[in-house]
């Protein structure tokens, strides 16, 4: 069987040697295809799709060909662990993010529920725990919703190269800097752009600072593309970018290109900073974040969660519509050279099987603090939402399920 994996590894490898041959590496020049013009194909009618919310249909595990005491094993292991951070989230803000400097919040922050999930096998919901209708941060997930809001823009033609500098896009102060006019769109997307400044209040250097303060302060910057930072300041850099291009609220365009499409409840928010507002063709507009490290980010539920994984299961397909084409997708899904299990924000790979050594490498999974994960498995036809658990608990609730599966 040819995993997604495999042919990822084969975009990549055929990029290098296009690359190579104009004397240039994929580091340099960040991969960008351009959307098939060819009308889409129909998914075959046996894969099933959801109606609009609440519309979902569930099998038992017996109608699913689960084993139903496996199964139940993994619903309890995710309820047995349950995050030791507190339930008040701005309780656990100061208890982890207000180590660094400049830890003031300055976006909303709510208290979450209790373990929650869902598992969904062939597009049913065979398992559900917790308060999955319940709309909680879910951190840096909001980084995959950030992404697909740029994926859309490059599908339409609004961004017209991955590779190409964000400065010729988006001639904004933030991309002026000798540094930071080298910028391409790729370095955002995976986090290797190194972008220096301060941004609604809160400095590059401020987000996960490493050793000596003084000495990381006045570091040489690396160049784009050539080492991965996971940083959130930059991270709304690309929000702004995004803002700019599309020159209208995202959570609009979130709302209109894909929530709506994929049938997700109303009760979905994705909020900016307080102090993130700009003016924009004449209208103050709030720029959003890809995440609640200071507050803000996306509000929803584990259903909502549930039918965005499912989404980028099936490739960016609902139903009879591509919502996010396919080549997006298949960027998204590469792995980046600086940190191969990382693709586009904020779609993690399992290259080698190393982050899940019990998933096949051709599942990735969207992930955010609390811990907060999307699992999607194409080789079982699997998505698992798993809220509010031990970061490594994750391996452990994937490892059960697959067993239930028996593949």
């Amino acid at each position: 069987m040819t995993t997604r994996l495999g042919h990822v590894a084969a975009l990549t490898a055929s990029l290098a040697v296009v690359f190579a041959a104009a004397g240039l590496s994929a580091q340099q020049k960040p991969a960008t295809l351009r959307p098939s013009t060819k009308a889409p194909v129909a998914a075959p009618p046996s894969i099933y799709f959801p109606g609009p919310h609440p519309d979902w249909a569930r099998r038992t595990p017996e109608e699913a060909g689960l084993d139903p005491a496996a199964l139940r094993a993994a619903v309890d292991f995710a309820i047995a662990k349950e995050s030791r951070s507190p339930r008040d989230l701005l309780a656990a803000h100061f208890q982890t993010f207000g180590r660094e400097p400049n830890d003031a919040p300055i976006g909303p922050f709510a208290p979450r529920g209790p373990a929650t999930g869902l598992i969904v096998h062939k597009g049913y919901i065979v398992a559900e725990w917790g308060e999955p209708a319940r709309a909680d941060m879910t951190f840096s997930v909001t980084k995959s919703f950030l992404s697909t809001v740029v994926g859309l823009a490059y599908d339409r033609g609004l961004i017209r190269d991955l590779g190409g500098k964000v400065v010729d896009d988006v001639p904004i102060e933030q991309f002026q800097s000798e540094h930071n006019r080298k910028i391409a769109w790729d370095h955002l997307l995976r986090q290797t752009s190194d972008w220096e400044g301060t941004l609604w209040g809160k400095a590059d250097w401020q987000d996960r600072p490493e050793g000596d303060l003084a000495a990381y302060v006045k570091r040489t910057r690396n160049e784009p593309g050539a080492a991965y930072k996971y940083n959130d300041v930059r991270v709304n850099v690309l929000a702004l970018a995004a803002l700019h291009v599309w020159r209208r609220p995202l959570p609009q365009v979130l709302r209109e290109l894909v929530m709506d499409p994929i049938g997700a409840s109303r009760t979905w928010r994705w909020h900016g900073y307080d102090n993130s507002w700009v003016t924009l063709d004449g209208q103050s507009v709030q720029s959003m974040t890809g995440g609640g490290h200071w507050g803000g980010g996306l509000f929803i539920s584990a259903w909502d969660q549930a039918r965005f994984g499912y989404l980028t299961l099936r490739r960016g397909r609902w139903g009879d519509k591509q919502v996010v084409s396919d080549t997006w997708v298949s960027l998204a899904l590469t792995p980046t050279p600086a940190q191969p299990t990382y693709g586009f924000m904020n779609w993690f790979l399992n290259t080698g099987r190393k982050p899940l050594p019990s998933a096949p490498e051709s599942a990735f999974y969207h992930l955010g603090n609390g811990t907060n994960m999307i699992y999607c498995d194409p080789e079982h036809d699997l998505v698992i939402v798993a809220r509010w658990i031990e970061r490594d608990a994750m391996d452990g609730i994937v490892g059960r399920v697959i067993a239930a599966i028996g593949k």
